[in-house]
């Protein structure tokens, strides 16, 4: 393996530690969020780097994009849920969840 690779598979693997530690230790919705889209983000290099290494581009470019458009699709509405949250409760707390009725 070269330095580039490893390289990035260090990223990657940071990426994911960083996202995991900050849902583990939030509890604003938008930083949750944001965690979320690190981790997709840190899965979204690993595959580009599986398709530079098996050569593969075609198929991952595929999965890249498919997985881009999901991940938006699934941002925006966690953040609407999170705006009509802080308007119901007046902040963004997940804890605050818990006592939504209905």
């Amino acid at each position: 393996m070269s330095i580039l690779n490893i390289a990035i598979l260090i990223t990657a693997a940071l990426l994911i530690l960083t996202g995991l530690y900050m849902l583990i230790n939030t509890h604003n919705m938008i930083k949750i969020i944001i965690a979320i889209e690190i981790v997709v983000k840190a899965v979204t290099l690993i595959l580009a780097f599986a398709g530079y290494v098996t050569g593969q581009y075609a198929v991952v470019e595929a999965f890249i994009i498919t997985m881009i458009v999901i991940e938006v699709v699934v941002a925006v509405v966690a953040d609407g849920i999170a705006v009509n949250v802080y308007k119901n409760k007046g902040n963004m707390d997940v804890s605050e969840l818990k006592k939504l009725k209905g």
